[in-house]
């Protein structure tokens, strides 16, 4: 009889997390990101330069995943990538915080060769599968 309250207890305990979990519906959401800010112009670029070339905004395709759809749009600043924003991103845990890395991994690497993010393996392919569009649709 001694056994039964702490097997009781401990059993409630690992049950509490099953209870508690809400798998992912797949259903795309669309939420709206800030942007990261651009990284500072290069010193060897003047002012003049900067203001001559007016900034492009060019939306990625939306890549379908098993999480969810994941769109972005970049804002090009002449050939350099000067922000990354989420059009849709599915509400899921692992991408709420991915996301943040993989736009600051992109404006370091400018371009899509970038690292998948430990842990968000589908988040990070559907991120740079939309932003290769996106860096592919500026060039045309």
């Amino acid at each position: 009889m001694k056994r039964v309250i702490p097997v009781f207890l401990l059993t409630v305990a690992g049950l509490i997390p099953v209870w508690r979990y809400h798998p992912s519906t797949g259903t795309a959401a669309t939420t709206t990101q800030a942007a990261v800010p651009s990284a500072p112009p290069s010193p060897t670029s003047s002012s003049a330069s900067t203001v001559a070339s007016a900034p492009k905004v060019v939306p990625g395709t939306a890549a379908s995943t098993v999480k969810g759809v994941f769109q972005v749009e970049v804002t090009f600043q002449g050939d350099r990538i000067a922000s990354v924003r989420m059009l849709q991103a599915p509400h899921h845990p692992q991408t709420k915080w991915a996301i943040p890395v993989l736009i600051a991994e992109t404006l370091k690497a400018q371009s899509a060769r970038i690292d998948s993010v430990s842990g968000a393996t589908v988040t990070s392919a559907g991120y740079r599968e939309s932003l290769q569009a996106a860096i592919d649709a500026k060039g045309s």
